[in-house]
C-alpha cells in the first residue's frame, strides 16, 4: 500500500507590516486528507460501478452502445471482469475517487480502466494510480506496460505521457470503430 503526504503546504504571504505589528490570521484553509493507494476488493465493487457511470456518464453520447455498455458495468458484470486482474484504488478519507486495472499478458502489463473522479482530477490521483500499477508490473517482473485510449482523450494521453509512457502507435477503428492511441512504457 502507497500513501500520498496530500497536505499542501501554504507560504506566508510577505507583507510590509512592521515585526511588532499583529498580523489578521488567514481564511481557514481546508485540510486535505492524505490518499490512500491500496489493492481493490469485492467490498469496492458497487463503489467502483459508481465510480464509472459518474466519470464516463459525459462521454457516452455518440459512443457506439457496446461502448457505453462496457463503460458502464452492473457489480456482477464487473467481478466477473476481474478474473486475471489486479485492480488498485485511490481513496481519500476512505471514500473510492480513483482506480486502475492491471492485467499481466506474455510478460507484459495491460493497464485497464483507468477513471479518477471528476472532482478530484489534476490532484496526483492518476499519477499514483499509473506508479502503483508500474510498481506492480516491476514486482511481477513485466518488461513492459501497455494502454489503450480512445483518440478523443486528449488529458488521459496527457497524463500517459506525463508519467513515460510514449505512444506506439493508432490502432484505426479499433474499439467499436474507434479510433485508440496505443502508449506503451518499457521497465
Amino acid at each position: 500500500m502507497a500513501t500520498e503526504n496530500a497536505a499542501e503546504k501554504t507560504e506566508k504571504p510577505k507583507s510590509d507590516r512592521p515585526a511588532n505589528e499583529t498580523a489578521r490570521a488567514p481564511a481557514e484553509a481546508k485540510a486535505v486528507k492524505p490518499l490512500v493507494i491500496e489493492r481493490l476488493t469485492h467490498e469496492d465493487v458497487g463503489d467502483i460501478v459508481n465510480l464509472f457511470r459518474k466519470v464516463w456518464d459525459p462521454y457516452l453520447v455518440g459512443l457506439p452502445p457496446e461502448v457505453q455498455r462496457a463503460w458502464q458495468p452492473t457489480p456482477l458484470e464487473f467481478t466477473s471482469g476481474m478474473e486475471g486482474v489486479t485492480y488498485f484504488s485511490a481513496k481519500r478519507d476512505q471514500k473510492l475517487i480513483g482506480v486502475v486495472g492491471c492485467a499481466i499478458h506474455a510478460g507484459s502489463c495491460h493497464l485497464l480502466n483507468l477513471a479518477v473522479d471528476v472532482e478530484h482530477r489534476r490532484h496526483g490521483i492518476g499519477t499514483a494510480l499509473l506508479a502503483a500499477a508500474t510498481g506492480w508490473a516491476q514486482h511481477a517482473q513485466t518488461r513492459s506496460l501497455y494502454v489503450e485510449v480512445l483518440a478523443r482523450f486528449q488529458d488521459a494521453m496527457a497524463l500517459l505521457a506525463a508519467s513515460g509512457f510514449t505512444k506506439a502507435g493508432t490502432l484505426h477503428r479499433h474499439f467499436w470503430g474507434e479510433d485508440v492511441e496505443l502508449f506503451e512504457k518499457t521497465l
